[in-house]
């Protein structure tokens, strides 16, 4: 078993700083310092080069990472699969998902919700990051679980179809184009955009099918970027630009007619979500969840309760 030294010099190390550590861990910065030189005296060697711009891992400080990280690991699955013997539904465990945006606020809170009614002794944090951040955080074994749109599959990934979703192009009814009979390519070159940060998928599909009609994201005129859909939707609530965001983000409001939506003849942008997971990780609890999410998709999503959900915003 991991001890509490052990714990702290975990997230010190994942995070390279000791504020941050005691802040998730929840005790004060000095009992985190206290930690870490009870692990130095017990090595006898330093853990951590500090330095005027922060602190680094030491060499010694990478082996004890590396290892104690496949300890955490190995402690994980042990502790799941242990309290999965006397039932699934006693089965207690951690399972850390990273989702993009579309799937965090719009997909996934329902299905986690159900998931945790049928197994109450397991804890879900879901972190909201885009595409790019949520591989990142997968690769450095900093989640369990991605799922996003993908636009090139990686080697050291496994993947894993989930579901799709469409994104369209909408406005402020308050925007003269909502008044044309038609809304052309040259229309959209020439209106004011609203578009997402770099890194986001809704922003990677858009641009992959603007390439395919033979325009580049660099035409056109794009006033603004926000990161994240909800900032995007809210700004085009306020604003006569034009933006693109995922259907399911503001069915609301094209019901009650506070944005349209406008089509452009033989454009469409679609996308597919995937679960994402390291190869060879074969973690139950991930493959459980999976599963789980599968069933749901095809006889419908359970209804959304407020139960153990961290929803983390990037």
């Amino acid at each position: 078993m991991l001890s509490t030294s052990h714990r702290v010099f975990l997230e010190v190390a994942a995070h390279l700083s000791f504020s941050r550590a005691a802040k998730l861990l929840f005790i004060s910065q000095p009992a985190v310092s206290r930690h870490i030189k009870l692990l130095e005296e017990q090595y006898k060697f330093a853990l951590f080069a500090r330095s005027a711009n922060g602190i680094q891992l030491t060499s010694v400080g990478e082996k004890v990472y590396s290892y104690l990280s496949e300890a955490q690991e190995l402690q994980r699955k042990i502790d799941y699969e242990i309290s999965t013997l006397q039932s699934e539904q006693a089965a207690k465990g951690n399972l850390l998902i990273g989702a993009s945006t579309t799937v965090s606020l719009y997909i996934i809170p329902a299905l986690v919700s159900g998931f945790l009614q049928e197994f109450k002794k397991v804890f879900i944090r879901v972190v909201n990051r885009n595409m790019e951040h949520v591989i990142h955080a997968l690769m450095n074994k900093e989640i369990d679980l991605g799922i996003v749109e993908v636009d090139n599959k990686l080697g050291a990934f496994s993947y894993d179809y989930f579901t799709s979703d469409r994104i369209i192009v909408v406005c402020s009814p308050l925007n003269p184009i909502t008044r044309k009979d038609t809304f052309t390519l040259d229309d959209l070159v020439k209106a004011p955009i609203a578009l997402r940060e770099n890194g986001s998928g809704t922003l990677a599909v858009v641009q992959r099918e603007l390439d395919k009609a033979g325009v580049s994201i660099s035409d056109l005129n794009t006033q603004v970027r926000l990161g994240g859909t909800e900032a995007l939707k809210n700004y085009l609530l306020a604003d006569r630009c034009i933006g693109f965001v995922p259907q399911r983000a503001v069915a609301k409001e094209l019901a009650s007619g506070e944005l349209v939506e406008l089509t452009i003849t033989g454009l469409t942008f679609e996308r597919d979500f995937f679960f994402v997971r390291r190869k060879g990780d074969d973690f139950e609890l991930t493959k459980r969840f999976i599963r789980f999410c599968k069933q749901q998709t095809v006889t419908g999503s359970p209804s959304s309760s407020s139960l153990n959900v961290i929803p983390e915003a990037g």
